[in-house]
């Protein structure tokens, strides 16, 4: 029993993995040979671990000390280190790097380097996160998370979202494309032509986005949108439409129009969660990812206000 407690709890380290099994296996009665098969590994390799067991048992299966200088770093030292990384700043900066680090402590920053990336430490990253205060939490995920796993029949599940104050910007001059020894030129300066507003129906299924562009971001426009959403799904299908709790998505109009269309089903995100947002996506994507066509100015792309945008990876 003691075996298989210690087979589970040094299952994160692949090497002490692979000699309990070993160990495990020979119990078992099984040849080196076929131990060596089964592990992808060489008999001499299991002869040598079966061979370390027997003489010292478990102690046998740990990395003997491995020949070299002795360390230059006490075990006070590199936890002083871990302590400055956690608990503190640098005076002239948001977070600590390898060099300030270094000099903070005294030690060369390939030193500083080997202990972050063995206690995982990494000052340089943050990531974002937010803790939703809605009360119905639990039952909106529930809700939109049964319908990924259990989608009913006949049916097209659309994440909807829109991007507002969108730059609709120029450059001054045209592009000068690339040429032998020339790389591509564009000016430093852009010309303004407002602001945008995207609305955009997500099929994650298909990674199909229905767009449509707009100069405002009102009801009205939201209620046009849904419409050019009903004029692209067939009449067969039911739309479920899974969407955040903004104003604009709750007005009378907004209601009124789903309540005459009993094949629309409404699935509100939790508030404070992002879980639709394909229209932002295309706009973050680089324009070196879009083909020729969507090259050109933004304003000028979505002047009819009426397309359909693809994703594209």
């Amino acid at each position: 029993m003691i075996w298989r407690h210690w087979f589970a709890a040094a299952a994160r380290r692949r090497a002490w993995r692979r000699r309990a099994q070993i160990v495990l296996l020979a119990a078992d009665g099984v040849e080196n040979k076929e131990i060596a098969v089964r592990l992808g590994t060489m008999p001499n390799t299991v002869a040598k671990w079966r061979r370390r067991f027997a003489e010292q048992r478990l102690d046998g299966l740990y990395d003997e000390p491995r020949p070299g200088a002795p360390r230059q770093i006490g075990d006070e030292e590199i936890a002083e280190t871990i302590r400055l990384t956690l608990e503190t700043t640098p005076p002239d900066a948001t977070h600590w790097s390898l060099r300030s680090m270094a000099r903070a402590v005294g030690h060369a920053p390939s030193t500083i380097h080997r202990i972050w990336t063995a206690f995982g430490l990494q000052p340089h990253r943050a990531e974002s996160f937010k803790l939703s205060s809605d009360a119905l939490f639990v039952e909106k995920v529930r809700d939109i998370v049964g319908l990924y796993l259990n989608p009913p029949e006949r049916a097209l599940v659309l994440c909807v979202d829109e991007k507002s104050q969108i730059q609709a910007l120029d450059r001054s001059q045209p592009v000068l494309p690339m040429r032998p020894g020339q790389i591509e030129r564009r000016s430093h300066d852009y010309v303004r032509h407002g602001t945008l507003s995207l609305f955009a129906a997500l099929d994650a299924a298909t990674g199909k986005i229905i767009g449509r562009c707009f100069k405002r971001h009102r009801a009205q426009e939201f209620l046009k949108f849904l419409r050019e959403i009903e004029a692209n799904v067939p009449r067969d299908l039911d739309i479920h439409i899974v969407m955040d709790n903004y104003a604009t998505h709750k007005t009378s109009a907004i209601r009124n129009f789903f309540v005459k269309r009993p094949r629309w089903h409404i699935h509100f995100t939790a508030d404070g969660g992002v879980m639709a947002q394909p229209g932002r996506t295309l706009l973050c994507q680089p324009d070196r990812k879009a083909d020729p066509a969507r090259r050109a100015p933004l304003h000028r792309r979505i002047g009819s206000g009426n397309h359909r945008l693809h994703r594209r990876r």
